[in-house]
């Protein structure tokens, strides 16, 4: 479930503690399966500081990843 929210298998990878990708592919594989027919269009947005970061929550963004300081965040459309 955590794939199909963010599309994100590194930090997939990392939540379940994965050392190998291999095993992470499995599960990415099962999402894609369960969901192959929902739209996969996202609505992606970044925050700096804490005040943006509340309010894209506030709006239904869930929190994807940091890159470079910068917070991103992303929900289906």
């Amino acid at each position: 479930m955590l794939y199909h929210q963010t599309k994100g298998i590194l930090y997939v990878m990392r939540f379940l503690r994965h050392k190998n990708i291999q095993n992470t592919l499995i599960y990415i594989q099962l999402e894609e399966a369960i969901f192959k027919r929902e739209n996969d269009e996202f609505i992606c947005k970044t925050a700096k500081t804490v005040v943006e970061a509340k309010m894209l929550i506030e709006a239904g963004f869930e929190y994807v990843c940091e890159f470079d300081g910068v917070k991103l965040f992303g929900k289906r459309k």
